[in-house]
């Protein structure tokens, strides 16, 4: 038996054993997560400097807070998310009462990203305790300096028929997803989410799958132009771009594009000053393949602002692209880079017909004043989720669930939704005994009128 296949059966044992069915108990793990992370901040904030360059302000306010609020929101109403719901009976059934409740899965494998390393290994991690399941968690290689702090903390803190860190590349990747699990939550892009659907389907196992995808900016000329510009540079350049939900073109008014693309490039200076490659608030690309990888990009259109880059440090300047291939890789793949395409429209119609045209994106932003569009782009296109006059932000709000919809991703997390997801909702009948109506019981003759009262 391989080291994998015996951390599933001792995790097997643990789980049927009842130990995590307890809420309270389930309440001083995710505690103890808690209080380790805030003993290790200093450790966690170093690593993601190492791994991607990030400030403490940027590695805090992107994945550290963040996680914090999960487990907060977890911790305050579990109680009500694990009780029972009761739901309306009808005559058929009388006397009996109905309700529903929420069960662990299991043992459930979390497979994470290296973009933002800690907060999407940890925030799934949280929901997945909370409902009471045992967790093997795998993070990425890339992100190798947050993985091995990850792998240390959980370590600490509980026991491997528990939770535990598997490390390693794709060879880990494909011995992991060689065993049934009763969840399997990927987060990654959809080149790699089929190959995790694929092998979960041969078990038939139930998969989450948060992806990405080329999310526009959707900019109209009766929008705030010098707001748009700053909130989207602001949203493509967090991370050196390297985010799922991060503004991925912009489809802007040609009666504005030009002030938008000076409104930019404003904001870019005033963000980053006029050496951005030397400014300590740009993070990094991960890796030389990804940082290559970026640069060929350039060669599919005009640069409009920016295209200074940094080998050594794998630093690309905030790039403003303008005259794009329609048909290359800028256009067709997501960037993940702080490179910014931008195209033009001649009516509301024509954008939201090329967005339609495509997959459906993660995200969507729309800048605009008119309640009419807004209420289209919201009720009729169909994307993850996103924000009105605003990028990124709706991820801040711990009360709103994240997930894609399509190629862009499966299933929903976040606060309940987490919990949801790595739950399963039970549904129960419970029958009185002191009263017993006969009319379900065979012979049938004579209730045909009165069944079809019941059911009307």
């Amino acid at each position: 038996m391989n080291e994998v296949q015996l951390c599933i059966t001792e995790m097997r044992t643990f789980f049927r054993n009842g130990s995590t069915q307890s809420v309270a108990w389930r309440k001083i793990q995710l505690k103890r997560l808690k209080d380790g992370i805030k003993e290790h901040e200093k450790q966690i904030l170093d690593a993601l400097f190492e791994d991607l360059g990030k400030t403490d302000f940027e590695g805090y306010a992107t994945e550290l807070g963040l996680v914090y609020a999960e487990i907060d929101k977890h911790l305050k109403h579990l109680d009500a998310w694990t009780g029972k719901k009761r739901v309306r009976n009808t005559l058929l059934s009388f006397p009996s009462k109905a309700y529903t409740i929420s069960i662990p899965l299991g043992v459930v494998l979390i497979m994470s990203p290296w973009n933002y390393p800690f907060q999407l290994t940890v925030a799934p991690l949280v929901s997945a305790m909370a409902a009471g399941n045992c967790v093997i968690v795998k993070p990425s290689r890339y992100s190798s300096h947050t993985s091995q702090v990850l792998e240390a903390l959980i370590a600490k803190l509980y026991p491997s028929h528990y939770v535990t860190v598997f490390q390693g590349g794709s060879e880990m990747n494909q011995e992991l997803l060689s065993h049934r699990f009763d969840h399997i939550f990927f987060t990654g892009s959809p080149t790699v989410g089929r190959v995790v659907m694929e092998a979960a389907a041969k078990t038939l196992t139930p998969v989450t799958l948060e992806l990405g995808g080329k999310s526009p900016a959707l900019v109209e000329a009766n929008s705030n132009i010098p707001l748009a510009a700053r909130r989207i540079i602001w949203g493509k350049c967090l991370n050196a771009g390297q985010t799922c939900i991060a503004p991925d073109y912009v489809l802007v008014e040609r009666s504005v594009a030009s002030q938008l693309i000076e409104e930019m490039k404003q904001a870019i200076t005033r963000m980053f000053g006029n050496d951005p490659l030397h400014s300590n608030d740009l993070p990094r690309i991960i890796n030389e393949r990804h940082f290559n990888r970026l640069i060929s990009l350039f060669e599919e259109g005009t640069l409009a602002y920016g295209g200074q880059i940094d080998p050594k440090n794998l630093k690309i300047a905030p790039t403003l692209m303008t005259d794009v291939q329609k048909t290359g890789s800028l256009m067709s793949d997501e960037i993940f880079g702080p490179i910014l395409p931008i195209l033009t429209y001649e009516s509301f119609e024509q954008a939201i017909s090329y967005i339609q045209a495509r997959e459906h994106p993660l995200a969507l932003y729309l800048f605009s004043n008119d309640k009419d569009h807004q209420e289209h782009v919201v009720r009729t296109v169909s994307y993850g989720g996103g924000c009105i006059n605003d990028t990124v932000m709706h991820l801040s709000n711990p009360h709103l669930p994240f997930g894609g919809v399509g190629s862009s991703g499966m299933g929903s997390y976040h606060a309940k939704q987490g919990f949801d997801t790595f739950s399963h909702r039970k549904s129960i009948l419970e029958s009185k005994t002191w009263l017993e109506i006969k009319l379900r019981y065979a012979p049938y003759r004579g209730k045909l009128a009165l069944i079809k009262r019941l059911f009307s």
